[in-house]
């Protein structure tokens, strides 16, 4: 009898998302090198799990840290399929100046990185340095935020980060307490208790999340992750409320769980800027980092264009200011469509000399969209309602 059998595959092909705001890196700082990678060669553009075992970062390596990084681009590709990712691998270094070589590889395309660094404890000198090349990116036209995952020996003898004033960097602490992250922490040849931590699902949260989201959103962004923990392999469930809340104050970045609510979550979005500042949240400097690289976009073709003066003043015409907040404010209008903002407006003042001066200044402001991060509820009986 003739037959003819089709079987259907996953070829895994990669997804793509629109725009640029999933274009991530991630760096690794160990002395390990995947077969794929070599000394001259430390930066791969990686689109699916099948891409980086064909580059020798597979779950069977004989190497602890390869199989590491398997772990984490699996959960990677788990939770944000979509992502454009960069990986690069480098030698731990003091400057993290890996950053900017990963953004320029990536032609200044990075939204957000994320580093494993967990066989190295938590310094200041390492947080200011990668601000430092976070903030020479801004000035560079190449912005982004960054997610450091350093070594956590004691979680209860973390300090008080909450005055650091680092708008660019969060401080993940968080690692998975079952299944192969907590495997790989627990394995005899993980010799230096090094943090498997859970950088790939939180960068994962950030590129799946639009610019204005909290990676905190409860019914947005679960992780998949079973058993909350820390990087020193201590369980949320094993400490109290008070140290909970005092971690989350030092404004650390780790998985939580909701009474109810099946799954656990990223306790909120801080970076360690100080709380009252306007860049306090990830998503704040997301959305101004989107909005900074519009703008720009739109006015640079008006450097060295004309304006027009009203002959009687001596001031801008109103058609060239009108035209000039038009432009400017063109990135602005799509985000508020996307939902990314709550409102924004643009003004050039007509009392400008720019005969004189040959400079115009614009006042630019946004209202951002909200984030309920407490949500009071007053319940009781009553006889009627």
């Amino acid at each position: 009898m003739n037959k003819l059998t089709i079987t259907r595959t996953n070829g895994n092909v990669p997804k793509t998302l629109a725009g640029e705001d999933h274009i991530s890196g991630l760096i690794f700082y160990t002395d390990v090198l995947p077969t794929g990678f070599t000394d001259a060669d430390r930066i791969k553009a990686i689109s699916t799990i099948d891409r980086a075992e064909a580059l020798g970062i597979t779950a069977d390596a004989t190497e602890w840290a390869v199989r590491m990084m398997h772990y984490q681009l699996s959960e990677i590709f788990r939770v944000n399929a979509g992502i454009s990712l960069y990986v690069g691998i480098f030698e731990p270094t003091t400057d993290f100046t890996e950053i900017k070589t990963l953004q320029n590889f990536a032609d200044g395309s990075l939204r957000q990185v994320g580093i494993w660094d967990g066989t190295r404890t938590l310094t200041d000198e390492n947080i200011q340095a990668i601000q430092k090349v976070a903030t020479d990116l801004d000035g560079e036209n190449a912005p982004l935020s960054v997610l450091y995952a350093p070594k956590v020996e004691d979680v209860t003898a973390l300090t008080d980060m909450s005055a650091a004033g680092l708008e660019r960097v969060s401080v993940c602490i968080a690692q998975a307490g079952s299944g192969t992250g907590a495997e790989l922490y627990s394995e005899a040849t993980n010799t230096d208790k090094a943090s498997v931590t859970a950088v790939g699902v939180m960068l994962a949260v950030m590129s799946l999340a639009s610019v204005h989201q909290a990676i905190s959103w409860v019914g947005g962004f679960p992780t998949g992750i079973s058993v909350a923990a820390f990087g020193d392999g201590t369980l949320l469930r094993s400490l109290d409320k008070a140290t909970i809340e005092a971690l989350d104050g030092y404004r650390y970045l780790f998985l939580q769980t909701y009474p109810g609510i099946a799954g656990t979550y990223i306790n909120d979005s801080h970076t360690l800027d100080v709380a009252t500042s306007d860049y306090a949240y990830i998503e704040a400097v997301r959305v101004m980092d989107k909005a900074v690289r519009g703008v720009r976009v739109n006015v640079t073709p008006e450097l060295g264009g004309n304006v027009y003066i009203d002959a009687d003043t001596g001031k801008l015409q109103s058609y060239s200011c009108t035209h000039l907040e038009t432009v400017a404010g063109r990135a602005l209008e799509d985000m508020e469509k996307a939902g990314e903002i709550s409102g924004w407006s643009c003004e050039v003042d007509p009392e400008q000399d720019v005969l004189s001066t040959s400079t115009i200044e614009m006042v630019m402001k946004i209202v951002q969209v909200g984030v309920a991060r407490t949500i009071n509820v007053k319940i009781g009986f009553s006889k009627t309602v």
